[in-house]
């Protein structure tokens, strides 16, 4: 009897399978067809999307809630092209992902064949790495390395383009277990003699802050920074992606930093004497008027991407490293600093500026969220979309668990919410609630039927104020309250959409029916399930730093006079 021979889409899926892969998100097409069609025969489960968007987001969640790389699978031309939002979602926030396109056959690359796209120069500047495969003989070592680019130092997302004719021929390639990557260096511990200067620089602090970004998360950091930060009484600080690498319900933490952080966390970075970043960048979010950020304090920064040192900032000290073993290592080399007269003023600043929001006037977003998180949502997975909705559940939804809090950051991008909530909840099965403004869910509500379908039981909470919120927001305070392109008119009825695909869903308008709703959500797990909670559309995140201002610049509450148009970037 003559052995059947592999395919090459058939070595593709069996590839994942050595990797430990389990899900696959995608959506079949005509390129693509020899790796669907090897699927049938895989223990895979394939979650067919229902836009190729959504497929990449569904990846992305799959990803930040395990650390796992995510897959995708898509067909070429513009099913590929479709993923480059996602792409460039996963690269700004350092997500794993393995992107598979399909591709038309080599001997017609270039001569703009049926759905042909360059899809590897498309995708370039939002991929960590990618590779055109053009010999059925590369896919076990492209596949192994891929898997180990994307997870390994600072993770990313890979693509592999694959040529229909690479597919459906044979590959008798066998499979490789190693990797060799010349002058690919996964950074470790840190140097030595840095670290020992950081430590002395930190001991001699009276007004230290640790600031604290996503690759704490990613590295697993958390109860290392806390070490760090109980030895040498020094308080923490995160950014919107850093939320959950330590406890926001800890004494010593002041939330989030930047544009719509705390008050209290922003006036503390502006009076410090050292700052130390760990695993964060230094972002526009974070640091606004360049010139005048922490212009005096002495400046640590910890990465384990080195073209990150000295990009926007020059610190005193910069550590190349995996964040948890940097950390680790310094824990030991410090003493408690003295830091009480510190702590005195950070008091006062919480005392004076807390987290606060209009009780009259309407159902309050920052009451919804509130009440998410008191009763339950910090055991919860909580994804967000873009927006106002996103801030105000950044400062009310208190993250106290590592890979907890997903949103989109670097991309800020809008779509992101729901299909990243359903690949963190079918990744973990833990309970996750998607917060969501009227408008980003609607550039990708079609997933509601890849989630009833699915029998996911994610809790979509709509924070509808009929308007793109902070779109409306800057034009109030910015552009003379002339709204152009916010107006979110003709919105639907989302209660019956979401009933359109069996989907139960609950309105509230009312502030004494918030909680009824939530608890009858969090009941619900026969599937997905939506609250719309219409809310006050003219509402405003605060406090707020205006985009390329100084942190002396924080608004707290709503101004009175005329602002000036900000410098920076929306």
């Amino acid at each position: 009897m003559l052995q059947k021979i592999t395919t090459g889409g058939e070595k593709v899926i069996q590839c994942l399978e050595r990797e430990g892969v389990e899900v696959i998100f995608g959506y079949s097409g005509g390129a693509a067809m020899p790796i669907f069609d090897a699927l049938v025969d895989s223990k895979l489960k394939l979650v067919l999307v229902r836009h190729e968007q959504g497929a990449t987001h569904m990846a992305d969640g799959y990803a930040r809630a395990t650390g796992k790389p995510g897959v995708v699978l898509v067909t070429s031309g513009p099913g590929a092209t479709n993923c480059v939002t996602g792409l460039l979602t996963a690269l700004m926030d350092s997500v794993p992902m393995i992107v598979l396109t399909g591709q038309t056959i080599t001997s017609m690359l270039g001569k703009d064949a049926f759905q042909e796209a360059d899809v590897t120069g498309i995708t370039y500047p939002v991929v960590k790495h990618s590779y055109l495969v053009k010999n059925a003989a590369d896919i076990p070592r492209v596949m192994k390395e891929a898997f180990f680019i994307a997870t390994t130092g600072r993770p990313g997302p890979v693509l592999i383009d694959l040529p229909k004719d690479i597919t459906q021929g044979p590959c008798p390639a066998p499979f490789i277990d190693t990797v060799s990557l010349p002058g690919y260096v996964i950074p470790g511990r840190g140097n030595p003699a840095l670290l020992a200067k950081a430590a002395a620089l930190l001991q001699r602090s009276r007004k230290p802050v640790l600031y604290v970004g996503h690759g704490a998360v990613i590295s697993g950091a958390g109860p290392a920074i806390v070490a760090l930060a109980n030895k040498l009484g020094a308080p923490i600080v995160n950014t919107l992606l850093g939320k959950g690498a330590c406890p926001e319900d800890a004494a010593n933490h002041l939330g989030m930093l930047g544009m719509h952080g705390t008050a209290y966390a922003n006036k503390a970075v502006a009076n410090c004497d050292l700052i130390m970043a760990i695993g964060a960048r230094w972002d526009d979010r974070i640091t606004g008027k360049l010139s005048e950020f922490c212009k005096d304090a002495v400046k640590i920064h910890v990465d384990i991407d080195v073209a990150e040192f000295n990009k926007v900032v020059r610190p005193d000290v910069s550590i190349n490293g995996d964040a948890r073993l940097v950390i680790e290592d310094l824990v030991p080399l410090v003493e408690r600093a003295e830091t009480t007269d510190w702590w005195k003023e950070i008091t006062a600043w919480r005392k004076q500026f807390p987290l606060k929001y209009a009780k009259k006037g309407g159902l309050r977003a920052q009451y919804v969220l509130d009440r998410l998180d008191k009763l339950g949502g910090r055991e919860c997975i909580i994804t967000t979309d873009v927006g106002q909705h996103q801030m105000w559940a950044a400062q009310f939804c208190l993250t106290t668990k590592n890979r907890h809090w997903l949103s989109s950051g670097g991309a800020g991008t809008m779509g992101f919410g729901f299909p990243s909530a359903i690949g963190a909840a079918m990744a973990t099965g833990k309970p996750t609630w998607c917060v969501v403004g009227d408008g980003g869910f609607q550039m990708t509500s079609c997933e509601m039927a890849t989630a009833a379908l699915q029998k996911v039981p994610v809790k979509i909470l709509i924070i509808n104020n009929s308007y793109l919120g902070m779109i409306r927001q800057w034009q109030e305070l910015f552009f003379d309250n002339r709204i152009s392109g916010a107006d979110l008119e003709g919105n639907p009825d989302f209660i019956k959409l979401a009933g359109a695909y069996g989907i139960p869903g609950k309105r509230v308008k009312r502030a004494g029916d918030v909680d009824k709703a939530l608890r009858w959500a969090m009941a619900y797990n026969e599937g997905p399930c939506l609250i719309e909670a219409e809310v006050v559309k003219e509402d405003n995140v605060f406090p707020m730093i205006p985009a390329g201002a100084a942190i002396r610049d924080m608004i707290i509450e709503k101004p009175k006079v005329r602002m000036e148009k900000p410098s920076g970037s929306t």
